[in-house]
């Protein structure tokens, strides 16, 4: 039986889905797959959603045991992730982000893919830091940095992997606002309700309009993405 890792609740047509998965809120395929079907509550019901971790973790990024466990397994988390990140971006109803501590990597990249975002005070880090690790960074991930990122933070996020913190989170375009822990959830909520009152259908194809030729471009990134980690994992195993 998989562990639970994402629970949701919907109240008053406003989804709320936490992760929580006991440590570091790592994304994995079965974070994925419960963090998928809580959206597709969130469709179904034309929810607006929520999304916060537990604690002081908002999200560490991928599971990185499962990255070295195998090609196929890495190959399957990482496209998954940016495309969750995809779906979010073009998600049918407002996607409100209540980031609770440290979004790293590809909690970083889901962060930065909410329609509003809101972030705690606090000692903690936001971070793409692929570089520092040793990555190039995947070209679905730079075009959702470009996408929000103001310009000089793009490059020093994206090339530099700098480590944000909340006093800087909303001038570099990581958060729409921050505030006091205690008031983070009920924040999000009134954002929620007063995202209730858009014509959602506007809101819909004004998002798709406005994202258009970013969401093909992190489309096509995913794709070419996916078959540089293949070869990337050929030339290891052939020791090039």
């Amino acid at each position: 039986m998989s562990k639970k890792i994402i629970t949701y609740k919907l109240e008053n047509s406003v989804l709320t889905i936490t992760i929580d998965d006991g440590k570091r809120n790592v994304v994995s395929p079965n974070m994925l797959k419960q963090f998928n079907l809580a959206l597709d509550e969130a469709v179904n019901q034309n929810a607006v959603v929520i999304i916060t971790g537990t604690g002081d973790i908002f999200s560490a990024g991928f599971d990185l045991k499962i990255l070295k466990s195998g090609l196929f397994n890495a190959l399957s988390m990482v496209s998954g992730g940016f495309k969750l990140a995809h779906r979010l971006l073009s998600f049918p109803t407002p996607v409100i982000i209540a980031c609770n501590g440290h979004a790293m990597a590809m909690g970083a990249f889901i962060l930065l893919s909410g329609d509003y975002r809101i972030g705690v005070q606090g000692d903690y880090n936001i971070t793409t830091n692929e570089v520092a690790i040793g990555l190039v960074m995947p070209k679905a991930a730079i075009e959702i940095n470009r996408q929000r990122l103001s310009p000089v933070h793009f490059n020093r996020a994206t090339m530099l992997a700098e480590y944000y913190s909340p006093a800087n989170a909303v001038e570099s375009g990581f958060m729409d606002r921050i505030v006091p822990y205690e008031e983070l959830m009920q924040e999000a909520r009134n954002k929620a309700e007063d995202y209730l009152k858009l014509d959602l259908k506007a809101h819909y194809h004004t998002k798709l309009r406005a994202r258009k030729n970013n969401l093909k471009i992190i489309k096509r990134g995913i794709f070419t993405d996916y078959f540089s980690l293949i070869w990337m994992g050929i030339k290891r195993a052939l020791g090039m």
